[in-house]
């Protein structure tokens, strides 16, 4: 079941999204003496078909639920597919990833990215850190070997590297850019405990405070297949489309692939692979 920390996490998720609602939107009565937005405990808890007292208890942390109940409760919410997934993670219905022979699934996968000699390829584990790339992802969003290992992450990069960001027009990064952010929520929700998970959101506090308002929200969500427009450095633009993919060995892993649009697309990101390493610009080395 849940950890403490879960627990917590839930409670924490669950008024945050009661909070969102009005009364009117679960069809009763509207009224105006409110002192906190949203809906009251005891709504929730009565279109839930649960106790005022073992809802308040479901906030805090301090009871266990059934998947039927959290389901309930969820539907009251109007939560999405995600966001309830996210619920059921934190209460421990989904089992977090166990592979114990993840290098192996990492080395096995190597080739596949590299058959994707023009599409932007990476692999990222359960927390999002960069384990494998091709040399067209190197090419358009710059080499992650570059920075140090503890920022070699997917959320750091759309956060802070000033090579991806600048390459992508703000109506492409923004949307992006949250879109990993709510992902990696969801999918933090399952290993609530990891260290690797603190240690990344206090260096984002540190590389990027301008967005500390994303990393305190409890927003979750999919990173759907959307089309990008980027402009590397010494490149016009690239037209992709970006698709996700979970290798069957090792599914809390995610491939991410950018797929040129057209010919032209594709030519570009191949002239960027073989242009000569001298002019590419790696030095930006991040300490």
């Amino acid at each position: 079941m849940s950890t403490p920390a879960a627990s917590q996490d839930l409670g924490a998720f669950l008024r945050a999204h009661r909070a969102l609602l009005k009364p009117e939107d679960v069809g009763l009565p509207p009224t105006t003496r409110r002192r906190t937005p949203g809906l009251r405990r005891e709504e929730v808890a009565s279109l839930s078909g649960v106790s005022i007292a073992w809802y308040t208890w479901l906030e805090q942390g301090r009871v266990t639920a059934s998947r039927q109940v959290l389901e309930s409760v969820g539907r009251v919410l109007r939560l999405d597919d995600a966001e309830m997934r996210h619920v059921l993670r934190l209460a421990g219905y989904y089992e977090p990833e166990a592979s114990t022979a993840r290098g192996s699934v990492n080395g096995a996968l190597q080739p596949v990215l590299d058959s994707w000699p023009v599409s932007p390829a990476v692999l990222l584990d359960r927390n999002f850190d960069l384990v494998a790339w091709n040399a067209a992802w190197s090419a358009v969003w710059g080499e992650p070997s570059a920075v140090s290992a503890d920022r070699r992450n997917l959320m750091w990069f759309m956060a802070a590297d000033e090579r991806l960001r600048g390459a992508l027009p703000d109506t492409d990064w923004e949307p992006l850019a949250m879109s990993v952010f709510q992902h990696f929520r969801a999918q933090a929700g399952m290993i609530p405990s990891d260290e690797r998970i603190a240690a990344l959101y206090r260096r984002l506090a540190t590389d990027a405070p301008e967005l500390s308002h994303w990393w305190s929200c409890h927003s979750v969500g999919e990173l759907t297949s959307r089309v990008v427009t980027a402009t590397p450095v010494g490149s016009e633009p690239i037209r992709m489309s970006l698709s996700s993919l979970r290798p069957v060995d090792d599914p809390a892993s995610l491939i991410l692939l950018f797929t040129p649009a057209g010919q032209d697309d594709g030519a570009r990101v191949s002239a960027l692979v073989n242009r000569p390493l001298r002019s590419v610009g790696l030095a930006r080395k991040v300490g």
